[in-house]
């Protein structure tokens, strides 16, 4: 760029800074030295910081970025001589970073990139000049960051509506991980590469995306080791495994960014729901009980699926290892009910009078007693319209009465 350009691009106040700058230049110019990082960031940094991150470069920030060391030519090549004419040609991060390159041009985001709309390096990394290393806090993808970088684009109600992707930053930030990382600072809490990867993020609909279906436990559970394990061992577990597409996933239960507080009283008393979402049939008999009907009015203090099923490691009756199996079940009601007998536990959690085969003789009881309602509510209905009929008959007036045309001494007239 000529000086006539730089002087324009300047304000007045900044008059020294352009002398300095074109002092450098002249006489580095005139001593045919060879290009050195010291002059290019004196000159760039005499432009307003308005300039645009293309020409301002802050001096103070290269010098402390992780590109500092390397030098402008490492990456501006095609400059050969200062002042030099022209826009430098765009750099390319690959020529340094192949493999995270390599990665970002399988993912999603550069699938549909257009422009700037989609993120590149530089969206997420922040200024070419300025970038230091991902575990430092002021970086804009250290993990405390991370979050409101990605929702600068995913908390975009015109890029959701353009893209159709959902507001997960906001749900995310509602959720026990956001309230752990934004407001205790757990580095540890999980953030949105730690679910979606970093460069090589797929769509949940790839077999290969970290949060496609079949490897959601997986990827849950590079935190949740425990979880996972017995995940796995359970009924749910063993499903997917096996190929079960419909088998539950750890975000069928707990939801995908909005995971909330597995103590507090409301997830539990609506994982009656969530569980039921594919027990239909357990979730009707249930609620039929005196633990569902609690349950339904809100008290939290009552048995839900998981207080005897268990909640990860879930194991069918047959299975030795289940709470309730026959030999388990003293112990398993035990929890709530102290001293609970062989009696006690025979109770039937899901009988359903409806089933002839499975609970005959409920099925025959309920059904006497259903007959017998309904012969009582006939016998009275019956009764109810007869009475009514006789009521109605009692109360016709009677034509021969007094007054009426009878034969009484009004209607002979009296003696004078």
């Amino acid at each position: 760029m000529g000086l006539t350009k730089l002087g324009a691009a300047l304000k007045p106040g900044l008059a020294q800074r352009l002398f300095l700058a074109t002092f450098i230049l002249f006489m580095a110019a005139t001593a045919q030295a060879k290009l050195d990082t010291a002059v290019c960031v004196a000159c760039h940094n005499a432009f307003p910081a308005k300039a645009g991150k293309n020409l301002h470069v802050d001096a103070s920030l290269f010098n402390s970025s992780v590109h500092a060391a390397l030098g402008c030519q490492s990456c501006h090549s095609d400059v050969t001589a200062i002042p030099h004419q022209g826009p430098a040609r765009e750099v390319s991060c690959g020529g340094c970073h192949p493999t995270q390159d390599s990665a970002y041009r399988r993912s999603v985001h550069a699938s549909v990139r257009t422009g700037r709309a989609i993120p590149g390096c530089l969206d997420c990394h922040g200024n070419p000049h300025e970038i230091v290393p991902v575990r430092d806090p002021r970086s804009p993808v250290y993990p405390l960051s991370l979050p409101r970088t990605c929702g600068s684009c995913h908390g975009s109600p015109e890029l959701a509506k353009r893209y159709g992707f959902p507001d997960v930053y906001a749900l995310y930030m509602d959720s026990i991980h956001g309230f752990a990382l934004t407001k205790d600072g757990l580095l540890v809490a999980a953030q949105c590469s730690s679910c979606h990867g970093s460069h090589e993020i797929l769509s949940r609909k790839d077999p290969r995306s970290r949060t496609a279906r079949g490897n959601v436990p997986a990827t849950c559970g590079s935190c949740h080791t425990g979880v996972k394990s017995a995940y796995f061992e359970g009924v749910h577990g063993k499903a997917l495994a096996a190929g079960n597409p419909e088998a539950p996933v750890c975000a069928d239960c707990h939801a995908a960014h909005r995971i909330a507080d597995v103590r507090t009283v409301a997830w539990q008393v609506g994982t009656v729901g969530t569980c039921g979402a594919c027990h239909k049939e357990h979730l009707r008999t249930y609620r039929d009980t005196f633990h569902g009907q609690v349950t339904a009015l809100g008290f939290d203090e009552t048995a839900r699926c998981w207080s005897c099923h268990g909640s990860h490691a879930i194991f069918p009756a047959s299975d030795a290892r289940s709470s309730i199996a026959p030999a388990n079940l003293q112990a398993t009601c035990g929890k709530c009910h102290a001293g609970a007998t062989k009696s006690f536990v025979s109770y039937q959690p899901h009988a359903d009078p409806g089933n002839r085969k499975l609970n005959p003789a409920l099925y025959f009881a309920a059904l006497f007693m259903n007959l017998l309602m309904v012969g009582v509510f006939m016998f009275f209905g019956i009764h109810t319209v007869l009475w009514l009929f006789r009521s109605l008959f009692d109360s016709k007036p009677d034509d021969s009465g007094p007054g009426r045309g009878g034969s009484g001494p009004a209607s002979h007239g009296g003696a004078r």
